[in-house]
């Protein structure tokens, strides 16, 4: 039996980190009852918000197998992880891990409930040398409760009879439960007392320390194969009471894992059904992969607001002193995603991001760099394509021009870069679009030839040709 201690020393542990940005599949469950996105990459879970798809609550989550002679197996320093989706368009996983040396397999199926805000993973531990009794298969949690890996608080405590894996910050909870008993469980500070440490040095959980509070820490626990049961169930819950946090992950495990399963992937084949039929576009799924992924983006009770990315760029070296990242809505790709929508056939979802733009628009007449949902700026920079410029005429069906020599209002700037006109003319074939951009000199003019004027155009001109094709 491991020996247990009270409290975790080493506090608070090493800086808090976040992990890459290199997603392999990102992932919700499209129900207002279920307010939980998560990633995945390198063949394990990466980032998991809640309540906000811009509030990030994990770090990462990977299970570890250790064995004879020391082995050990890290999922994410595995031999080629293989990700993918069960079917195009629907962002439900299937993962396999295994050893360099292959005596080790893991096969991993995952979603999110759409009834309540909980994570599943479907686990089956395949051993090739040797039987399941021979090895020991640990899930390792980093919490990072909103948007940061300081100040967490970790513990091992019960609900309903069965033992959870507890985490806390700011006001937010996490709760994890298995099907299967947990043999061993501790709570830890990451680099110093955490499960990882002593998976290490030890191949197993030698102390249970109850209780990491005011860090950065971690939660292990064995799970408990054997020969009779290879496979296992575990529920990430989350809540605003630890309370209400386990008691969705046991009621998701009661439920099982097969009911959300099948209900996550009836809500994606339902929202896909009633998308345009241009899967013809681009190589084999590519329509649908990429449709899901924008959809999988948008936020829960803010109707309009999706962020740029479920990432956070260069996430090895970012800590607390950098919450943000690209789960922010970023209005120069917002636009980009409205016309998605729009190109797709979810005419409703665009008008919503522009009835979000101009909710968050700024008095000046420009919008943030980026921002969370609530519309608080994050970064104050300015970007050349989110500075309002000034409409100089507009007339429905005949011309639109604009200029960025002016700002809203009609004050002048002094300079600008150019002038665009819109010129649109009924013929019998359709409607003949004139453009036309004004520059103050020739060097203005060559400047925006050598950014891609008349190849931008071009491309833009052949998609739209295509698109038109397949309508």
């Amino acid at each position: 039996m491991p020996d247990r201690i009270d409290v975790a020393p080493g506090a608070p542990g090493i800086p808090a980190r976040w992990t890459s940005s290199a997603k392999t599949g990102v992932g919700t469950a499209l129900s207002s009852r279920s307010r939980v996105w998560f990633t995945l990459s390198h063949g394990i879970l990466n980032e998991v918000y809640y309540p906000r798809v811009d509030s990030a609550c994990i770090r990462d989550m990977e299970f570890i197998v250790t064995g004879p002679a020391g082995f050990f197996f890290e999922e994410k320093r595995g031999w080629q992880p293989e990700t993918r989706p069960v079917e195009p368009g629907v962002p439900a996983y299937v993962t396999v891990n295994e050893s360099r040396d292959s005596s080790v397999r893991i096969e991993k199926r995952g979603v999110t409930d759409p009834v309540r805000s909980v994570l599943l993973q479907h686990l089956r531990f395949r051993p090739r040398d040797g039987c399941v009794g021979d090895y020991r298969v640990h899930a390792l949690l980093a919490p990072h409760l909103v948007n940061a890996g300081a100040e967490n608080s970790a513990w091992l405590g019960h609900q309903d009879g069965a033992e959870v894996l507890f985490a806390s910050g700011r006001q937010h909870y996490l709760a994890l439960v298995s099907s299967l008993p947990w043999r061993a469980m501790s709570a830890g500070y990451v680099g110093t007392s955490d499960g990882y440490q002593q998976l290490l040095h030890d191949g197993r959980i030698a102390t249970e320390y109850q209780r990491a509070d005011d860090g950065n820490v971690a939660l292990v626990g064995e799970i408990g194969f054997d020969a009779d049961h290879d496979e296992a169930v575990l529920a990430l819950g989350f809540g605003q009471t630890e309370t209400e946090a386990a008691k969705a992950a046991l009621l998701s495990l009661r439920d099982g894992f097969d009911a959300a399963w099948g209900a996550y992937v009836k809500n994606w084949r339902d929202w896909q059904a009633g998308l345009q039929s241009l899967d013809h576009i681009g190589g084999p799924g590519a329509y649908r992969t990429s449709t899901a992924v924008l959809a999988a983006h948008r936020a829960e009770g803010r109707a309009g607001a999706v962020v740029a990315s479920l990432s956070i760029p260069w996430g090895f070296s970012k800590g607390d002193d950098d919450l943000g990242g690209y789960h922010l809505v970023w209005p120069r790709d917002l636009v980009e995603t409205a016309g998605g929508f729009l190109a797709a056939g979810d005419t409703k979802e665009a008008i919503a991001v522009l009835a979000f733009l101009r909710e968050v628009q700024e008095p000046s007449g420009r919008w943030p760099q980026n921002l969370w949902l609530d519309g608080r700026p994050y970064w104050h920079g300015e970007q050349m394509d989110e500075g309002a410029g000034c409409i100089l005429v507009a007339e429905p069906e005949k011309v639109f021009a604009f200029t960025d020599a002016m700002g809203p209002g009609f004050h002048p700037r002094g300079s600008g870069f150019l002038t665009g006109v819109y010129l649109l003319e009924p013929t019998e074939a359709g409607t003949k679009v004139t453009t036309m951009s004004l520059h103050n000199d020739a060097a203005a003019r060559t400047q925006h030839a050598e950014m891609g004027f008349f190849e931008g155009w071009g491309t833009a001109l052949d998609q739209l040709a295509e698109l038109a094709m397949g309508l």
